[in-house]
Protein backbone atom coordinates (compact mmCIF):
# COMPACT_ATOMS: atom_id res chain seq x y z
CA UNK A 1 0.00 0.00 0.00
CA UNK A 2 0.98 3.44 -0.90
CA UNK A 3 1.14 4.17 3.39
CA UNK A 4 4.04 1.12 3.22
CA UNK A 5 5.94 2.55 0.70
CA UNK A 6 9.25 4.16 2.56
CA UNK A 7 10.41 7.38 1.05
CA UNK A 8 12.89 8.43 -0.91
CA UNK A 9 16.25 9.82 0.49
CA UNK A 10 16.00 13.56 0.76
CA UNK A 11 12.51 13.46 -0.02
CA UNK A 12 9.47 14.62 2.77
CA UNK A 13 7.48 11.08 3.91
CA UNK A 14 4.26 12.77 3.14
CA UNK A 15 5.15 14.69 -0.12
CA UNK A 16 6.60 11.40 -1.45
CA UNK A 17 2.98 9.70 -0.26
CA UNK A 18 0.84 12.45 -1.91
CA UNK A 19 2.84 12.35 -5.40
CA UNK A 20 2.49 8.25 -5.30
CA UNK A 21 -1.44 8.97 -4.56
CA UNK A 22 -1.58 11.38 -7.31
CA UNK A 23 0.05 8.71 -9.78
CA UNK A 24 -2.06 6.45 -8.95
CA UNK A 25 -5.37 8.66 -9.09
CA UNK A 26 -4.29 9.18 -12.55
CA UNK A 27 -3.78 5.77 -13.26
CA UNK A 28 -7.95 4.96 -11.99
CA UNK A 29 -8.74 7.49 -14.73
CA UNK A 30 -7.26 5.77 -17.39
CA UNK A 31 -9.13 2.42 -16.00
CA UNK A 32 -11.96 4.50 -15.27
CA UNK A 33 -12.17 6.01 -19.12
CA UNK A 34 -11.77 2.24 -20.75
CA UNK A 35 -14.40 1.29 -18.95
CA UNK A 36 -16.45 4.27 -20.15
CA UNK A 37 -15.47 3.62 -24.15
CA UNK A 38 -17.03 -0.64 -23.47
CA UNK A 39 -19.82 1.14 -21.80
CA UNK A 40 -20.59 3.61 -24.91
CA UNK A 41 -19.39 0.59 -27.16
CA UNK A 42 -22.13 -1.57 -25.51
CA UNK A 43 -24.43 1.57 -25.87
CA UNK A 44 -23.82 1.19 -29.72
CA UNK A 45 -24.58 -2.08 -30.01
CA UNK A 46 -28.01 -1.59 -28.53
CA UNK A 47 -28.79 1.04 -30.68
CA UNK A 48 -27.83 -0.93 -33.54
CA UNK A 49 -29.39 -4.44 -32.45
CA UNK A 50 -32.76 -2.17 -31.72
CA UNK A 51 -32.49 -0.33 -35.26
CA UNK A 52 -31.80 -4.76 -36.65
CA UNK A 53 -34.68 -5.68 -34.80
CA UNK A 54 -37.25 -2.90 -35.85
CA UNK A 55 -36.43 -3.62 -39.40
CA UNK A 56 -37.26 -7.38 -38.61
CA UNK A 57 -40.32 -7.05 -36.96
CA UNK A 58 -41.66 -4.24 -38.42
CA UNK A 59 -40.70 -5.28 -41.96
CA UNK A 60 -43.92 -5.41 -43.37
CA UNK A 61 -44.58 -1.52 -42.43
CA UNK A 62 -46.95 0.77 -44.36
CA UNK A 63 -45.53 2.46 -46.21
CA UNK A 64 -42.74 0.37 -46.38
CA UNK A 65 -40.01 3.04 -46.19
CA UNK A 66 -40.64 3.58 -43.05
CA UNK A 67 -39.72 0.96 -41.14
CA UNK A 68 -36.04 1.16 -42.66
CA UNK A 69 -36.19 4.92 -41.56
CA UNK A 70 -36.86 4.42 -38.61
CA UNK A 71 -34.61 1.18 -38.57
CA UNK A 72 -31.67 3.48 -40.02
CA UNK A 73 -32.33 6.41 -37.00
CA UNK A 74 -30.95 3.61 -34.82
CA UNK A 75 -28.26 2.35 -36.84
CA UNK A 76 -26.92 5.90 -37.19
CA UNK A 77 -27.45 6.91 -33.56
CA UNK A 78 -25.17 3.77 -32.68
CA UNK A 79 -22.33 4.89 -35.38
CA UNK A 80 -22.79 8.29 -34.07
CA UNK A 81 -22.14 7.00 -30.26
CA UNK A 82 -19.43 5.09 -31.06
CA UNK A 83 -17.67 7.95 -32.99
CA UNK A 84 -18.01 10.09 -29.78
CA UNK A 85 -16.92 7.46 -27.57
CA UNK A 86 -13.58 7.05 -29.28
CA UNK A 87 -12.88 10.24 -30.01
CA UNK A 88 -13.76 11.43 -26.20
CA UNK A 89 -11.46 7.95 -25.16
CA UNK A 90 -8.60 9.08 -27.44
CA UNK A 91 -8.49 12.72 -26.40
CA UNK A 92 -8.69 11.37 -22.52
CA UNK A 93 -5.84 9.05 -23.21
CA UNK A 94 -3.54 11.44 -25.16
CA UNK A 95 -3.82 13.73 -21.64
CA UNK A 96 -2.82 11.13 -19.13
CA UNK A 97 0.23 9.33 -18.22
CA UNK A 98 0.33 5.64 -16.56
CA UNK A 99 2.55 5.12 -13.81
CA UNK A 100 1.60 1.03 -12.69
CA UNK A 101 -1.01 0.21 -15.63
CA UNK A 102 -0.78 -0.33 -19.49
CA UNK A 103 -2.70 2.18 -21.18
CA UNK A 104 -4.90 0.62 -23.86
CA UNK A 105 -3.16 1.64 -27.63
CA UNK A 106 -4.95 4.26 -29.29
CA UNK A 107 -5.20 2.71 -32.53
CA UNK A 108 -7.08 0.10 -31.06
CA UNK A 109 -9.78 2.25 -29.89
CA UNK A 110 -10.09 4.10 -33.15
CA UNK A 111 -10.34 0.55 -35.04
CA UNK A 112 -12.89 -0.68 -32.73
CA UNK A 113 -15.09 2.49 -33.44
CA UNK A 114 -14.10 2.45 -37.02
CA UNK A 115 -15.31 -0.88 -37.30
CA UNK A 116 -18.66 -0.51 -35.69
CA UNK A 117 -19.47 2.68 -37.70
CA UNK A 118 -18.33 0.41 -41.09
CA UNK A 119 -20.39 -2.13 -39.88
CA UNK A 120 -23.35 -0.04 -39.34
CA UNK A 121 -22.81 1.73 -43.35
CA UNK A 122 -23.37 -1.62 -44.82
CA UNK A 123 -26.18 -2.62 -42.20
CA UNK A 124 -28.50 0.71 -43.70
CA UNK A 125 -26.90 -0.06 -46.82
CA UNK A 126 -28.05 -3.42 -46.48
CA UNK A 127 -31.83 -1.81 -45.30
CA UNK A 128 -32.24 0.21 -48.87
CA UNK A 129 -30.48 -1.61 -51.04
CA UNK A 130 -32.13 -5.10 -50.16
CA UNK A 131 -35.77 -5.79 -51.24
CA UNK A 132 -36.55 -9.39 -49.44
CA UNK A 133 -32.96 -10.54 -49.84
CA UNK A 134 -32.46 -9.74 -53.77
CA UNK A 135 -30.49 -6.77 -54.68
CA UNK A 136 -32.80 -4.15 -56.44
CA UNK A 137 -36.62 -4.12 -57.04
Amino acid sequence: MAQDDPPVDGDDKSTHWAEFRTDLAEDRTIQATERTFAGWMRTAFAAIGIGLAFRAVFGQFDPPWLAKAIATMFVVMGAIIAFTAERRACRTFSRLDPHEIDRPDTPNIRWMAWSVVAGAVVLIAGFWILNDGSIGA
